[in-house]
């Protein structure tokens, strides 16, 4: 019989187990699948303020598809690393997506103030990034982040003029976006001239 005091319970990890496992899910939290809307979905129609070359405008999904597709792309948070990248390659990539009649729009919940010196430096005035601080468009577009609902995932869209997804591509990586989204809309041109 147990005294007073003893526990009743053994515990069944010890410390260090615990730590290593609480390591692991920290290692995988991030590859965690992203839920995203499938291709031949409806696109979720949407305004937002957005900034180009540090200029504030209104931006409307719904007037932009009247001139060919959408590379609508969802970013973690500028000047981070790895959206510091991305915005590289698609300001790198803007000139190209434009003789597709293509229109690129990246996303995330900062706000205004930090995008526009964003869109200026790292988007190098080639594209426009949209202000979802609320995070109502990354929600519509279940781009959220797996641990932080309000911050969004890295995942990227091509809308075609007829409001559907024609293609998504979620990764953590900012290497591909570019790359896949790029061959999407060269293949929706060549179907579409």
């Amino acid at each position: 019989m147990q005294r007073l005091g003893e526990s009743a319970i053994k515990p069944h990890l010890s410390i260090p187990t615990l730590f290593h496992g609480l390591a692991a899910l920290a290692l995988i939290a991030p590859l965690a699948s992203q839920a995203a809307l499938e291709t031949g979905a409806q696109a979720p129609d949407f305004s937002v303020q957005a900034t180009l070359g540090g200029k504030v405008f209104p931006f409307s999904l719904n007037d932009a598809l009247k001139q060919g597709p959408v590379v609508l792309y969802f970013y973690p948070a500028a000047f981070t690393k790895g959206c510091t990248i991305e915005a590289h390659d698609f300001a790198d990539a803007t000139d190209e997506y434009k003789h597709y009649h293509a229109t690129v729009l990246g996303v995330s919940a900062d706000n205004l103030d930090k995008l526009k010196k964003f869109s200026v430096s790292e988007c190098r005035s080639k594209f426009a990034v949209g202000a979802d601080p609320h995070a109502k468009i990354i929600k519509a577009y279940d781009a959220k982040a797996a641990f932080m609902p309000n911050m969004a995932s890295r995942i990227s869209y091509v809308i075609t003029p007829d409001h559907k997804i024609y293609y998504e591509y979620s990764s953590m990586s900012p290497d591909d976006h570019v790359k896949n989204t790029m061959a999407a809309v060269k293949k929706w041109a060549a179907a579409h001239p």
